[in-house]
């Protein structure tokens, strides 16, 4: 019998109604993950370099983590941050706790959890000023992951009150080293070798963010998908050989509502 474990998920909008019967998931993975500069309101783009993808940062800025789930079910997400589960606060671990993301639904990330109602805001630090370092655990300065699971059951009822999450058994020992190892593998964080990181994630301000409890039963022990992004400053970036594009290079898309007012015509 697979076990249930504590999850949180995030409010869908009013009047969301899932499909009942979904297609298969996408088979590049259910999930994408982005950077977003919260005091810039920008997107920040990622640059792929030695087999991974970068995002240059700028320290004292407050930055949210951006999901998308792309598929047509209910997906289970546990954020890694600095090797940091950014529920719980444990070293993070595929089989800890996470967020429940609706079919085709976006949701900003903005800090670590602090209660059903509140998060301490993802900052930019520097290193020895990130969360991680602060409570002894800077290995993993630097990096941001996912590790994405489906979910078992292949149907949904209406979105149903909130409901108290339930932890389940604890799980066995190999299981729990397999998964670490999993994790290590794929979620890393600076080696020795690497340049030494700029930025860190700081325990910033708290700030309104609700989630309720629901239950969510994993259709497999091991995740589904496992992204990351590293991040660090522009100025280490460039040094690693990064090109990056300036503000003024970046494409710009044509958007239907670029102006909230009417403005005066030019004149004549």
């Amino acid at each position: 019998m697979k076990r249930l474990l504590p999850l949180l998920l995030i409010l869908p909008l009013a009047g969301f109604r899932p499909a009942p019967l979904p297609p298969p998931m996408p088979q590049d993975g259910p999930v994408r993950v982005a950077l977003v500069d919260r005091d810039r309101g920008t997107e920040l783009r990622s640059y792929p370099a030695d087999g991974q993808r970068w995002v240059a940062g700028e320290r004292g800025h407050r930055y949210a983590v951006r999901l998308y789930n792309d598929s047509p079910r209910r997906v289970l997400v546990v954020l890694s941050v600095d090797g940091v589960n950014a529920i719980s606060g444990e070293d993070a671990d595929p089989s800890q706790t996470g967020y429940v993301l609706n079919p085709g639904q976006r949701a900003d990330i903005t800090g670590w959890r602090k209660t059903q109602d509140e998060v301490a805001q993802f900052v930019f630090s520097s290193p020895s000023g990130s969360y991680a370092s602060r409570t002894g655990r800077p290995d993993n300065v630097g990096v941001v992951g996912v590790a994405v699971f489906e979910e078992a059951r292949r149907w949904y009822p209406r979105p149903q009150p909130i409901l108290r999450e339930r932890a389940g058994p604890a799980p066995a020992a190999a299981e729990a080293s397999a998964a670490a190892d999993a994790s290590a593998s794929r979620i890393e964080g600076y080696s020795a070798k690497s340049q030494a990181p700029a930025l860190g994630t700081g325990h910033g301000a708290r700030e309104r963010s609700s989630v309720r409890d629901t239950d969510f039963e994993r259709a497999t022990r091991s995740p589904a998908q496992v992204l990351q992004l590293r991040y660090d400053s522009a100025r280490n970036l460039r040094a690693r050989g990064i090109l990056l594009d300036s503000p003024s290079r970046l494409d710009r898309q044509p958007q239907a509502f670029p102006n909230r007012y009417v403005p005066d015509p030019p004149a004549r």
